[in-house]
């Protein structure tokens, strides 16, 4: 197999540099994956935005078919995300140390997983009805939310194969390639969504107006013509002609795949104890009135906007950590992580004050109503205190993982959300065994207290531990 072509990615440091000098050069390395990584995740992100305001201007219940819609597969979706990201680390280790020949065979694995989640995600999606049943919608808005999850389930296929990929795309270093197929797929998604939600009639190309469901079948499309562009861009690619699919076709290896899931079962097991906690906190929220729930609502989307640099952040630190461990440089890899410590607290330095001094600002531009305002703006004095400590976790959680430590983490997560935030979050919101009852604030001031205790475990963790096999020889 003939060297890659690296274009400069991934390249491994000079250790007669200075200290500060092999730091800035990590840093340096951490912007070239990240940068391509955040506008995808931020183009990724758009096409939920995209959806929210086109189904919207065709109805109330439209609008509330597609969110409840999305709030189903959003959580199915990451975790079996989670569990395909453990792709990256295991390839970018693999090129670390050399082993190209291990990548396709890994890649394959990653594959076969998808296929299977493929079929697990789209019988969960077209059999939501009981669970409709439960939330007791309207019939006008239960058809909507099941014809929708109905028609994005035909797209599952290609998301999850897509996903599937990145892991060879990002695991070889090079980011920008998802990043211009996510682009591709929100610059389909808004003529089709308007196609398809408001009808088109063109001569002889006619298309019914389906309302909400139409967001399902153009996300749908979109999904697939982006995932069958990629697979030509893959097999016609210069950088990738070592690479094919076809060529380095391997059968389903059982001791690989558990290796993959051993390592991403528990990435994808934390996405969704985050989600559904984010999730459970809207229901707890909802008997306290309309006017809490779009406040914190508009906290919660500003939020997580600007989660995606730290997130962004914390995807690169994970490729190039495990890239650093598979070429056995594990001083530098030890100092990427300490030293990615201060990148995190300096993001948190910018977004801290962007919510803290800009709170009156953000929230009069999502809507008018004064009450709504007066409740997002107290609530973002308390994201700005969340913002600190939520930058911290994700930052270290992406440092463990890159070193393939990812139960323990779990754990973490699992102590902070479930353990602390819920709990915790219902007493201060609705009890007066602590203080007395203080509505909305109290889910966010338990937030900051599970992710703070979050944030202090995995910066011990990261500073403690000692991995047994830094090797990817296996």
């Amino acid at each position: 197999m003939e060297p890659l072509n690296t274009d400069q990615l991934q390249t491994l440091p000079d250790h007669n540099q200075s200290l500060v000098a092999r730091t800035l050069h990590e840093w340096k390395q951490l912007a070239v994956l990240g940068a391509p990584i955040l506008i995808a995740q931020l183009a990724q992100m758009a096409n939920g935005v995209i959806d929210t305001v086109m189904a919207g201007h065709a109805s109330a219940e439209d609008l509330a078919g597609v969110a409840i819609g999305a709030s189903l597969w959003v959580p199915v979706l990451l975790f079996f995300a989670g569990v395909l990201s453990a792709l990256q680390p295991t390839i970018s280790g693999h090129r670390g140390a050399g082993e190209l020949q291990k990548i396709m065979p890994t890649t394959w694995q990653g594959v076969y997983i998808a296929l299977v989640a493929m079929v697990v995600m789209v019988l969960l999606l077209v059999n939501t009805q009981p669970v409709l049943r439960i939330l007791q919608l309207d019939v006008v808005t239960a058809a909507i939310a099941d014809g929708y999850l109905d028609a994005f389930a035909w797209g599952v296929p290609a998301l999850l194969l897509l996903t599937a990929l990145r892991g060879l795309t990002d695991g070889l270093g090079h980011t920008r390639v998802i990043m211009v197929f996510s682009l591709i797929s929100t610059l389909l998604n808004l003529p089709l969504n308007y196609i398809f939600i408001y009808g088109f009639d063109f001569i002889v190309f006619q298309v019914p107006a389906m309302g909400g469901i139409g967001c399902g079948w153009a996300t749908s499309i979109a999904n697939w013509v982006a995932t069958l562009a990629l697979l030509v861009y893959l097999n016609r690619s210069a950088t990738f002609k070592n690479f094919h699919l076809i060529g380095d076709w391997v059968a389903p290896a059982k001791s690989e795949i558990a290796r993959l899931l051993k390592l991403g079962l528990p990435i994808g097991f934390t996405m969704f104890i985050e989600v559904s906690m984010f999730c459970m906190i809207a229901l707890f929220l909802a008997p306290l009135g309309s006017t809490t729930v779009a406040g914190h609502q508009i906290v919660l989307n500003v939020t997580s906007v600007l989660f995606m640099l730290p997130l962004s952040l914390g995807m690169a630190l994970t490729l190039r950590i495990s890239f650093l461990v598979g070429a056995a440089d594990h001083d530098e890899a030890r100092l990427l992580a300490r030293s990615s410590l201060l990148l995190a607290v300096g993001i948190s330095c910018i977004n801290a004050p962007i919510l803290f001094f800009g709170r009156e600002w953000l929230a009069g531009l999502y809507t008018s109503d004064m009450s709504v305002q007066q409740v997002a703006t107290t609530l973002f004095m308390l994201a700005a205190l969340f913002q600190i400590v939520d930058v911290i976790q994700v930052t270290m959680i992406n440092v463990q993982r890159g070193y393939k430590d990812t139960k323990t983490p779990m754990f973490i997560m699992l102590l902070s959300f479930w353990g602390i935030c819920l709990p915790l979050g219902y007493v201060l919101t609705f009890k007066d065994w602590l203080t007395a009852p203080l509505g909305a604030p109290g889910f966010w001031m338990a937030l900051i207290a599970g992710l703070t205790c979050a944030a202090l475990l995995l910066t011990v963790r990261m500073f403690r531990f000692r991995p047994a096999n830094f090797s990817t020889r296996e």
